[in-house]
Parts: structure tokens; C-alpha cells; sequence
């Protein structure tokens, strides 16, 4: 499939239309049983979404939507593992409708994320994310993405009353001319 996605800077005018794709009534809540659900989340209600994103999201350079189609169909992350020293950053993207799985959306738009993110900050050598065993497509994402799969740390995720191994993939930035 030959995927074309657009990242986009979040505005205020994308908070209701990316609320109603992630968390509102008709929204498919899939996504989150793969994100993190350890940490038991709550479903956002459009005001709590509203409030946290207006100040957290809106312009920001990490963190940015996923555009196919001229729809939001997901969003893009990054933080600093390493708090006010800024050497250890941390990416994230999520699809929020199961049907865009698996079609390279998430792909495209991470290649492109990972970019930007060398682009942004010229002086770091290396990005990465963490995920867990329980979450296969992201474990894809980062072996179609080049990445090298770093480290496991077994049996730290709980959830469902099972335990699941951590999993940290990464790349350098000479890695990515292969994109």
C-alpha cells in the first residue's frame, strides 16, 4: 500500500475532531487495551481531554496528529526520559481506529516522526520507545522502522493478573539514511 500520511501541529480547532477520534462516544476503544493498559487510563471526557491538551498539545513541536485521508486518525508523542537534562528522548504514536492497523499509516508516520525528531534536536545521537510483550504491533512497528530491539526487562508489566516482560527498542541517527 502506498501510504501517504501528514504530521500536523496540533491547534485548538483539532482538540473536539481528535477527542471524538480517541475517546468519544463512536470512538473504537481498542487502542487502549495496547497502550499502556497497565496504568489503567480513564476514558477522557471531552472536558478533562479539553483542559490537558489545550496546554499540554496545542503548537507543540512533540506532539503532533496523524493526518490520512485529511482525518486525524492518531497521534504522535515524545518526552524526555531523563526530566530537564534532555538526552534521553522517548517516542510514542498511537492509531486510534483497529481498522487503520496494518495498512503502514503508523509506518509512515513514526519514519517521519523519527525525522523530525533528529531534525529538531540536531544534537542527539539516539531516540527510542518502550513498550510491552503484550503489544505485538508496536514491537512490528520498530523492526519495520529499522530499529534495534535494546533491551527486555522480564516480567515488570502486570496486567490481567499476568506478568509482561518491558521491551525498549531504539535507533541511531546514522541509522536512519536507510528510510
Amino acid at each position: 500500500m502506498n501510504t501517504v500520511v501528514k504530521l500536523q501541529f496540533v491547534t485548538k480547532a483539532d482538540l473536539k475532531q481528535w477527542w471524538e477520534k480517541s475517546y468519544g462516544p463512536e470512538a473504537d476503544l481498542k487502542w487502549m487495551q495496547f497502550n499502556g493498559p497497565y496504568f489503567q487510563g480513564p476514558v477522557l471526557t471531552w472536558e478533562a481531554f479539553y483542559d490537558h491538551h489545550l496546554t499540554r498539545s496545542v503548537n507543540n513541536p512533540m506532539r503532533k496528529l496523524i493526518i490520512y485521508n485529511g482525518t486525524i486518525v492518531g497521534e504522535l508523542s515524545a518526552y524526555w526520559t531523563d526530566g530537564t537534562l534532555k538526552q534521553w528522548l522517548e517516542l510514542g504514536i498511537v492509531l486510534f481506529d483497529s481498522d487503520s492497523w496494518g495498512h503502514g499509516i503508523g509506518t509512515a508516520a513514526f519514519r517521519l516522526w523519527i525525522q523530525e525528531m533528529f531534525d529538531l534536536f540536531s544534537y542527539l545521537p539516539h531516540v527510542g520507545f518502550t513498550t510491552w510483550s503484550g503489544n505485538k504491533g508496536m514491537q512490528v512497528l520498530g523492526e519495520k522502522v529499522g530499529m534495534t530491539k535494546e533491551g527486555v526487562i522480564r516480567n515488570v508489566r502486570y496486567w490481567k493478573s499476568e506478568y509482561y516482560d518491558a521491551i525498549k527498542y531504539g535507533i541511531l541517527r546514522n541509522e536512519i539514511k536507510q528510510f
